[in-house]
């Protein structure tokens, strides 16, 4: 097996896992699975029976709550009481920034939820990821990354892309990518406006702090040769530009971000340093860089009256 693959499979380690089918339990709101809970999330969610309906068979958020405000407010509450017992290391890093529970992307929210309770409960992520690069007379084509703060809520004082941020509440993906490239780096308006689209990644990864099925909406942005980003918002410690080539030993170093390595790897097959003549896992890699997500929670659940749900495709 290949470093790279190694590599594939640690931010695809839930997905490998095969969802650990026998203790995870889908989340369900309004009839739809919109997540997967861990059993030791569902020990902390049977506290709170008015609010969820935990059976042999799902969690099912209570269907009284019928409208956006009422489920947001329920699961909100809920979540500012287990911050406060100090349960789950991730509600550590508390954001008052939410993010949207949808059943697919385009499809209207069901609810929204502090972007760092979304892993307790499967939630899919959605985010955006701009690769700046540049074009060297004599080293070729390089790549820009970021060192992030020492005091972000997650992944601290890790290697990152050189833009990167999620899709929060009100905000679009071109909306982000902007807010985002202009807080992070101080990229102007004026290079933006040449943002290219390179499609998207997906992976869904599990670590201590609970599940995380992301998807990457990812850019790529051609820099000129003597723009260096500055960072604006204090999320950032520094930047540092390496030759292309050089690139795989920084993302398969421990000081890289693990959920930012895919965005990486997209780019360096997109550009031709890994291909099938010298990555003998190539096609195993591709695949992983692009996990079904929109159709692993893609089912209509019928509760039944023993407790067992039963999803039908739709």
């Amino acid at each position: 097996m290949s470093v790279l693959l190694k590599l594939a499979q640690k931010f695809n380690c839930f997905y490998l896992s095969g969802f650990h089918s026998s203790e995870c339990k889908p989340f369900i709101v309004e009839g739809f699975q919109v997540g997967l809970i861990r059993p030791d999330v569902m020990r902390q969610l049977i506290n709170f029976p008015e609010v969820f309906h935990i059976t042999r068979g799902c969690v099912e958020l209570n269907p009284a709550f019928r409208d956006y405000e009422g489920r947001s407010t329920k699961i909100d509450q809920v979540l500012r009481k287990l911050r406060d017992k100090n349960i789950f290391v991730t509600l550590k890093g508390w954001r008052d920034e939410c993010y949207e529970v949808k059943t697919e992307f385009c499809t209207r929210s069901l609810l929204k939820m502090d972007r760092c309770a979304t892993c307790l409960f499967g939630i899919r992520n959605y985010g955006v990821t701009i690769n700046g690069y540049i074009r060297h007379p004599q080293k070729g084509q390089c790549l820009w990354f970021q060192k992030r703060s020492a005091t972000k809520q997650t992944w601290p004082g890790k290697w990152d892309s050189m833009v990167s941020g999620g899709l929060s509440v009100g905000h679009g993906i071109f909306e982000t990518a902007h807010k985002e490239a202009m807080e992070e780096a101080s990229v102007p308006t004026s290079l933006l406006n040449k943002l290219t689209s390179a499609g998207c990644v997906s992976f869904y990864f599990e670590s201590e702090r609970g599940l995380f099925p992301n998807t990457e909406f990812v850019f790529d942005l051609e820099l000129p040769l003597d723009f260096i980003p500055e960072n604006a918002d204090g999320e950032v410690e520094c930047f540092e530009i390496l030759p292309i080539k050089q690139c795989l030993p920084k993302i398969l170093a421990p000081d890289f971000k693990t959920t930012s390595a895919p965005v990486v790897l997209d780019f360096l097959v997109r550009h031709g340093v890994i291909t099938p003549e010298n990555e003998p896992d190539y096609l195993k890699i591709i695949e992983l860089l692009h996990i079904p997500l929109q159709n692993i929670y893609g089912n209509h659940y019928h509760i039944k009256e023993n407790g067992v749900a039963i999803g039908d495709n739709v």
